[in-house]
């Protein structure tokens, strides 16, 4: 069931200035790569450092940096996927954090990227999905406006579930309607499974509605 899982996720930003000699190599390591203009590997290193700061030192925004630097070492070496893949890492978090703006900006350049690759494109749904929730959470008018730029943008998204989903969530937070709210994301989830990230940007939108008690149940 979707809604035993629902809950805030929280995510510790605590900075933990004790490195381990793991990520201090490596970053010794990257700087020589990039010196030596080998931007690839140097990309590769800064994705394990990340990945440090991500499980071992709890340190996100420090993860966020190397996965925003490995990204653009890829992009200057047009190595596109894998940049984007840097990418939405960086937009995951940031929307976790708040900064929805950031995140925003990540998921529709992604999405941009994506739409027009005929491997790729049935991906820019959910970018653009991720996107809308973001702005969801700023603003009511904002997302309406967003929803319907990416339809504009890419006519697919139109017919997608993830669009159909933000029109009936739209509706329902326009009419202040809790229970319409958590039954449109009750039907989406029982055929499309909603992860962690999905289900705690909801429950944020949910939460602006008027005398909602903060919950999905």
């Amino acid at each position: 069931m979707l809604f035993a899982k629902l809950h805030v996720y929280t995510c510790s930003c605590k900075t933990n200035t004790t490195a381990p000699p793991a990520s201090s190599t490596q970053e010794m390591l990257t700087r020589s790569l990039t010196l030596m203009g080998r931007f690839t590997i140097a990309a590769k290193h800064h994705i394990s450092i990340a990945e440090i700061y991500e499980s071992e030192l709890v340190d996100i925004e420090k993860a966020i940096a190397h996965y925003e630097q490995a990204a653009d070492y890829y992009k200057g070496e047009e190595s596109n996927s894998s940049a984007n893949k840097c990418l939405l890492k960086v937009g995951a978090y940031c929307a976790q954090l708040e900064q929805y703006q950031k995140a925003i900006e990540i998921y529709e350049q992604v999405g941009a990227n994506t739409m027009d690759n005929p491997l790729l494109k049935y991906s820019a749904k959910e970018y653009f999905f991720k996107a809308s929730l973001c702005h969801f959470i700023v603003d009511e008018l904002n997302a309406k406006i967003a929803v319907e730029k990416y339809e504009e943008m890419f006519p697919a998204f139109s017919d997608s579930r993830e669009c159909k989903l933000l029109k009936k969530l739209l509706e329902a937070h326009e009419e202040q309607n809790s229970e319409a709210f958590t039954e449109a994301v009750k039907e989406f989830d029982s055929i499309s499974r909603l992860d962690q990230w999905h289900t705690t940007l909801l429950l944020r939108i949910k939460k602006t509605i008027q005398g909602d008690e903060g919950d999905l149940k």
